[in-house]
């Protein structure tokens, strides 16, 4: 019986090597094959079940919906390479620098706009961090206030499509990218609203917190121009990308290749496109690429030992034995993702832990779309939750040196909750997410 629990140590093994620094690819890799070697040491693991591992590869490599990654890593490093962030912060700060709040509300509409064309976390937060953080304190922000509201607008590059772990869930969930597109849409909204009143309240109740604008920064000349100037590109890159989706003339792979065009016209217009820029986008891309596709690796062959030591058998047995059924296994696994996420970041935890939810949220007959979102909603606040929160990493790497580590992780929480009620409030109202894909002819 002691052998049973071989599968589920493999899970401590990957976390060791994980908190030891090791790369996550490896870190799989590594225990799967340590554990290959201690299955057949007490006869548990047949060691012919790695003839599987070469259709495995090519399985990844023949994924067509895997492709979308690559295309949407390239569109946000050449969107941070456009100045499309800077103007849009620039302008969305003196439109809405006369309302209390007004340069953070500018932010989270800016991040929701980023967003919606990049789905990558690392160039929204980072863009953000750069431009609108040392203003915000140069105007009298709360420090922690103003690294909170810039890492969370970061994150909803995870909910708002296109979204980079929308896509890899939906490979692993076995759905359709579109769908999880459609449906994450609203929540994704339903996120940046929380944040917006949120900001308004505090600013309201603690003015000194976030005051408005100085009246001489507010009047620009020629704002309304100025406005539609920067707010018609990135809405007509949106439109390419999500509208071809939503109504059914591209695939999220396609779509993706015509935003990577998109992206490029953007910066050629703003005059930021150079052979120097194009590389370092390119390299950018090819790195973080390689990083996905190694992970995958390693989680096939993690995958596969772990179901050839009865560990998938030992964790469905579990789960389907927990009270409450399907609100008990709900419960119980959004919990093991939200605690996971204060150690590892999204990628790992798709690899790793998703596949195991699969089959058993099939058994309760869970709507796999709606899963996927709600695991989506949680694994957002897993940038955001200390002490491995990337978004706070991120932000920590280009923020002055006045702003302490603590308060990035104090501005953080608050949003770390508004983003769980937002979860729960997916989990009461399946609706918010069913709703525009149910629409799709």
């Amino acid at each position: 019986m002691a052998l049973d629990w071989l599968g589920p140590l493999m899970f401590v093994g990957a976390l060791f090597l994980l908190a030891i620094g090791y790369p996550v690819a490896f870190s799989l890799g590594a225990t799967a094959l340590l554990f290959t070697l201690i299955g057949m040491a007490v006869g548990t693991f047949d060691p012919i079940l790695w003839s599987a591992m070469p259709e495995q590869i090519f399985g990844i490599m023949k994924n067509f919906t895997l492709l979308a990654i690559p295309y949407f890593i390239f569109i946000g490093s050449m969107l941070e390479k456009s100045g499309i962030a800077e103007n849009l912060l620039e302008t969305m700060g003196i439109l809405f620098g006369r309302v209390r709040g007004g340069l953070a509300i500018a932010v989270i509409l800016v991040g929701a706009l980023l967003a919606a064309t990049t789905g990558v976390v690392a160039a929204t937060v980072v863009a953000m961090g750069l431009i609108s953080l040392p203003t915000m304190l140069r105007y009298g922000y709360d420090r922690s206030l103003a690294a909170g509201v810039i890492t969370a607008s970061g994150t909803l590059g995870q909910i708002i499509p296109p979204s980079v772990v929308l896509v890899v869930l939906g490979d692993q969930l076995g759905v359709s990218v579109g769908d999880l597109f459609m449906g994450s849409l609203i929540p994704g909204l339903l996120m940046t609203t929380a944040f917006l009143i949120h900001v308004l309240v505090i600013a309201n109740i603690r003015p000194d917190l976030a005051p408005p604008l100085p009246p001489e920064i507010r009047q620009a000349p020629g704002l309304g121009m100025r406005v539609l100037k920067v707010m018609i590109p990135p809405i007509l890159l949106i439109f390419m990308i999500l509208g071809s989706i939503f109504f059914g003339i591209a695939t999220p792979t396609e779509a993706g290749a015509v935003g990577c065009l998109g992206a490029i016209a953007l910066a050629y217009a703003n005059h930021q496109l150079t052979w120097t820029s194009l590389q370092e986008v390119c390299d950018v891309t090819l790195r973080t690429t390689c990083m996905v596709v190694f992970i995958l690796i390693g989680s096939k062959a993690f995958s596969l030992v772990f179901r050839g030591l009865g560990g998938e058998r030992l964790v469905r047995e579990w789960f389907t034995n927990l009270p409450g059924g399907a609100i008990g296994f709900l419960v119980i696994s959004m919990a093991i993702v939200f605690i996971l996420g204060f150690f590892i970041d999204f990628f790992e935890i798709v690899f790793i832990v998703v596949p195991l939810f699969v089959p058993i949220a099939q058994q309760f007959n869970l709507d796999l779309v709606w899963f996927g979102v709600i695991l989506g909603a949680n694994m957002q606040t897993s940038f955001l939750t200390p002490p491995f929160g990337f978004a706070l990493f991120y932000l920590r790497g280009v923020a002055p040196p006045e702003v302490r580590t603590e308060e990035i992780y104090q501005g953080a929480i608050p949003f770390i909750i508004l983003q769980l009620i937002v979860m729960v409030l997916l989990i009461l109202f399946p609706g918010i997410v069913s709703f525009l894909p149910s629409l799709k002819l």
